[in-house]
């Protein structure tokens, strides 16, 4: 039996981490480990046009399955590529691997051609990142990047020279047991006495919910039931929280709609459930506020906190429903929910309002149709900027639906990149990359590997020929838009060059028969829609301060409205309200 190379022996610790494919591109130093891959029969090498796809794809693989995924760069511009990607994989606690290769072990430091430091420039977006120096050191070595990027959440770096790579391995290489799943955290018995009295002595208890209430639906359901407490959520939360849910009120935050922004502030408790929320603009400062994380640097650093409990959302719901004691007054609940459809009701207006006949098309009703025609247990994808508002205000979850994006890190192109790592997962589900035009373009090229591995992923482009969020950023700061016009090429058409699937989209009555027969097309398909440049939107409440980075502007038609199939929910809540 041949003997093992290190880059060998750095592929089969990868499968037994759990690793299905090495996204990235190959370069001469990176040679020896996508030698290794060729031959491997547990790990598949995926040829991307660009290392910052790999990155994105290999974070969005591990954000739907919860495994450790694994991307690649070569030496220097190569692994340089992967940065954007990792910051965006690491902000969303996503098991990524990345490998850096690096220039001949024996020139490190000594300026030679494509000579950079990996592991040096990737500590901030990592939770480790190292060199290997020597054969002997791989196999330890990895085996702690994996079970950081595991154990902790997030991005772990090895740089690898290729030189290394292609030495022979040890001969006994020690083999440390994998850890391949994360515990939960319980909380200690005297945060939970703290938080079940400050409970127990409010009268007003309002929940807010983001990612970190994933895996615990039931629980937060249980919990809001005998507290009476409304619940809203932000945005990484609404794929978790908002489906099935009687006592929603809906988002918070630049991108909110409903009542969730006066459910936070007219309560006496808010109880802020696994999320770290940025805008603390649009968080209370004068009630009293409790926060669970399992994240304990995230405690505190967004709001003043009256409470922090470090631990697992699910654990902690657990220990706490059989303790608190119920609640028999719902009136602030029905309050809210009464506001809640009150504000979709308003709103919805200028979303119904001769929408499917306005050229060029309404963007939220392009979202509105999507969301109707998407199959159930479809994985949205979605490009930063005004993409983001119409996935947040149209998109429906339902427990099955998965809907991700950079809404962490707020990185533009994203959406194409995502899709193509949420495809490999599953070939026969619907992956849906909702692009905007600028975000498309910028990585466009990747295009090609949809058609290359003919994965069949269905981007829908809203086309407005603008960077619309970023429009209203300079229109808030009392600056004309400039440089923010694209000139834009028919996108079905370069769609059709490439071998896809293509088709364009300027009426209305075209857009329903466009999608469906673009879900129908068994492989990679583009709907590039026409969509209005004015159509921007604001939150539902908003001051002076909490507008950076967004924007109001009077001289534009804003539409704050159409919040899809939430209204129709909103109004089946109300029929739980008990009538005087």
């Amino acid at each position: 039996m041949a003997k093992q190379n290190v880059a060998e022996q750095f592929v089969d610790i990868l499968a037994r981490a759990g690793v299905r494919r090495l996204y990235g591109v190959v370069g001469d130093s990176l040679n020896p480990v996508v030698d290794a891959v060729r031959r491997s029969s547990a790990v598949d090498w995926v040829h991307v046009r660009h290392e910052e796809t790999a990155a994105f794809a290999a974070g969005a693989e591990a954000q739907i399955t919860g495994r450790l995924t694994a991307c690649a760069g070569s030496s220097g511009p190569g692994n340089l590529h992967l940065i954007n990607g990792l910051y965006d994989a690491h902000r969303s606690m996503a098991p990524v691997l990345a490998l850096a290769s690096q220039i001949p072990s024996g020139e490190i430091g000594l300026g030679y051609f494509q000579e950079t430091h990996p592991d040096q420039l990737f500590r901030e977006c990592s939770h480790y990142s190292e060199l290997i120096s020597s054969p002997r050191q791989m196999p330890r070595l990895l085996q702690t990047a994996v079970q950081h990027a595991i154990g902790r959440g997030g991005v772990s770096v090895v740089a690898l020279p290729g030189d290394i790579a292609a030495q022979p391995a040890p001969d006994k290489p020690v083999e440390t047991a994998l850890v391949t799943d994360r515990p939960t955290v319980r909380p200690g018995d005297a945060e939970i006495d703290k938080l079940v009295e400050l409970i127990d002595r409010a009268e007003r208890v309002t929940l807010f919910c983001g990612s970190g209430t994933a895996g615990a639906h039931a629980e937060v359901m249980e919990f809001a039931a005998k507290i009476k407490s409304p619940v809203g959520h932000a945005l990484r939360g609404k794929e978790w929280i908002q489906y099935d849910n009687p006592y929603d009120v809906g988002m918070s935050g630049l991108l909110g709609y409903g009542a969730a922004y006066e459910a936070t502030h007219q309560c006496d408790l808010l109880i802020l459930l696994g999320t770290d929320f940025p805008y603390n603009a649009f968080l209370p400062d004068d009630v009293t506020i409790a926060q669970v994380d399992v994240r304990p640097e995230r405690l505190g650093r967004r709001s003043r906190l009256d409470l922090a409990v470090w631990g697992d959302v699910r654990e902690t719901l657990r220990c706490l429903v059989p303790r608190v004691r119920t609640k028999e007054n719902r009136r602030f609940l029905d309050k809210m929910l009464k506001k809640h459809a009150e504000a979709l009701e308003g709103v919805v207006k200028a979303y119904t309002r001769k929408v499917d006949r306005h050229v060029p098309i309404h963007p939220e009703y392009v979202a509105s149709v999507l969301d109707e025609l998407a199959d159930d247990d479809a994985v949205f994808t979605v490009d930063t900027g005004m993409c983001n508002v119409w996935a947040a205000r149209y998109l429906t979850p339902n427990g099955r639906r998965r809907i991700i994006g950079s809404f962490s890190h707020g990185s533009m192109a994203n959406a194409l990149p995502m899709a193509i790592g949420a495809q490999f997962t599953d070939r026969g589900r619907q992956v849906v990359s909702m692009s905007g035009d600028g975000g498309f373009a910028m990585l466009m090229g990747d295009f090609l590997t949809l058609v290359q591995y003919d994965l069949p992923v269905k981007v829908v482009l809203f086309n407005n020929s603008s960077l619309g969020m970023v429009e209203l950023e300079m229109l808030v700061a009392g600056l004309p838009s400039y440089g923010t016009a694209n000139k834009n090429p028919d996108f079905a058409a370069v769609a059709r060059a490439c071998g896809a699937y293509g088709v364009r989209v300027e009426k209305p009555r075209q857009l329903s028969g466009a999608l469906k027969d673009a879900f129908k097309h068994k492989g990679p398909a583009l709907v590039d829609v026409v969509t209005d440049p004015n159509a921007l939107s604001i939150p539902p409440r908003i001051r002076a301060d909490m507008v950076t980075g967004f924007a109001l502007s009077a001289s534009k038609i804003v539409l704050d409205g159409g919040v899809g199939r939430m209204l129709q929910m909103a109004r089946s809540n109300l029929r739980n309200v008990p009538r005087p």
